[in-house]
């Protein structure tokens, strides 16, 4: 295996991208001294691994394929943004806009996440292991969002055919979502998504399904009760 150590004080993000995007499948590599620089390890094609030793800031991770990024400190904006497949996971806290728009892949948090989580989110899943600020799941058209902590107000605004679960209390749904109990496919899947990123202060049958209103069960076609499934939603993801 191929393995590097890239120091972004000596290099600058420009290069430091270049020579993670030269690395070949299974390759990995180790970032230091990133110093809350923006737009690292973005756009990665190729199955390799990428340790951040230390705070980042906007947009880690985004706009890639199948690699594995860890990031040991917290996070700006956009982690993830637009991730195709792969996963990200942050060893502590995210600002706004985690997982936006991202298509596939996992999205890992471990600490608390800001506002606008997952926000127009479309097919990935995102796990996180706190809170979450207020507008999560803002206009989520797929995909999965995994809250261990509380949720903040105006929870699934605009939701459209994701499914979020919270743990812990939510401050305020959006009008045009609705909370449900979770069933015997919730538990399994939330259960397998909690092993997944390690979250073991997770209950997967206490906790709270939102939904968007304007699904309701029989208006349902086959099609859309299989998309809002969520173990395939999750399965689908994390196997990307």
């Amino acid at each position: 295996m191929v393995e590097v150590t890239l120091d972004a004080d000596e290099l600058g993000v420009r290069e430091v991208n270049a020579a993670l995007h030269a690395l070949p499948g299974g390759a990995a590599a180790r970032v230091v001294n990133p110093r809350g620089r923006h737009n690292l390890a973005v756009g990665l094609n190729e199955a390799v691994k990428v340790d951040i030793h230390g705070p980042v800031g906007h947009y880690v991770g985004g706009l890639g394929k199948y690699a594995d990024i860890t990031v040991r400190g917290s996070a700006g904006h956009g982690v993830g943004e637009n991730l195709m497949s792969g996963r990200v996971r942050i060893a502590g806290t995210a600002d706004r806009g985690a997982a936006a728009s991202a298509h596939g892949g996992t999205i890992v948090i471990e600490g608390d996440c800001g506002p606008c989580a997952g926000i127009a989110l479309k097919g990935g899943t995102l796990a996180i292991a706190g809170d979450a600020g207020p507008y999560c799941g803002w206009s989520a058209q797929s995909g999965v969002i995994l809250v261990g902590g509380d949720a903040g107000r105006n929870l699934g605004h605009a939701l459209y055919e994701a499914v979020i679960y919270v743990a812990g209390r939510i401050d305020g749904l959006c009008g045009g979502a609705r909370a449900e109990e979770v069933d015997e496919n919730d538990v399994t899947a939330a259960k397998i998504l909690a092993v997944a990123c390690g979250f073991d202060h997770i209950d997967p049958e206490n906790l709270t399904k939102v939904v968007s209103r304007r699904y309701l069960p029989r208006f349902e076609t086959p099609r859309r009760a299989a998309l809002r499934t969520p173990a395939s939603g999750f399965l689908s993801t994390a196997s990307a």
